[in-house]
């Protein structure tokens, strides 16, 4: 499989893990004291790094750190929105949209260069 697509699935699955440990417990353990909720949120966040390591690693033998950065906050947008909208039962806004918007347009200064082959 080619690095970016095994990055982009690493990260992929990093970032679902990254964003249950960060948020899923404002509504599954939102009745418990908040060190439990750490813990767990730790436990899941260990999976995370199984995944987003190796992912890095692979991705920066193509890609410079400021590439991996702002495919990561692609990724991560695209987590965390349709995880916002259907598990937090958060209103879909149109402020989603403009963020989508300015990471396509940071997507596009951080690899012009790439592909433009300069």
């Amino acid at each position: 499989m080619r690095p970016i697509l095994t990055t982009i699935l690493l990260l992929t699955t990093s970032n679902v893990f990254m964003t249950f440990a960060w948020y899923a417990h404002l509504k599954e353990l939102s009745h418990k004291p908040w060190i439990i909720a750490a813990l767990v949120s730790w436990g899941i966040a260990l999976l995370e790094y199984m995944f987003q390591v190796p992912g890095n690693r692979i991705g920066y033998t193509v890609l410079s750190v400021a590439q991996l950065k702002i495919l990561q906050e692609v990724i991560t947008l695209s987590v965390f929105v349709p995880f916002a909208i259907l598990y937090l039962k958060e209103p879909p806004k149109l402020d989603f949209l403009w963020a989508g918007l300015c990471i396509l347009g940071a997507v596009y200064f951080i690899f012009r260069s790439r592909w433009s082959g300069g």
